[in-house]
């Protein structure tokens, strides 16, 4: 499995995508920068992922800037983890009455 996706978290809700791609290309080629926002809000939640062009450049990266400052916030960075299934939408409950 790839170890080149990484996780963000506790960014600043100032941070831009920018922001994190400056901080990351420092240690190697950035490919992408996923900043998630609320779906409802647009607002951010104060996580990403950053995509680097290899292992050992998300590496670099990931010991460099685990707890380092970016926006006045100490940065957690961690290879990402595979994304889980949710399982089925919807469904629901026969709320119906017996």
């Amino acid at each position: 499995m790839s170890q080149n996706k990484l996780y963000v978290g506790n960014l600043s809700f100032d941070s831009t995508e920018n922001d994190v791609h400056d901080a990351f290309s420092a240690h190697g080629t950035v490919t992408s920068v996923n900043l998630i926002t609320d779906r409802e809000t647009g607002r951010p939640r104060g996580f990403g992922f950053v995509e680097m062009a290899s292992d050992a450049e998300a590496h670099a990266a990931m010991q460099a800037l685990d707890g380092q400052d970016l926006g006045g916030r100490s940065l957690k960075v961690n290879v990402a983890k595979p994304r889980e299934s949710r399982g089925g939408g919807g469904g629901g409950g026969g709320g119906g009455r017996w």
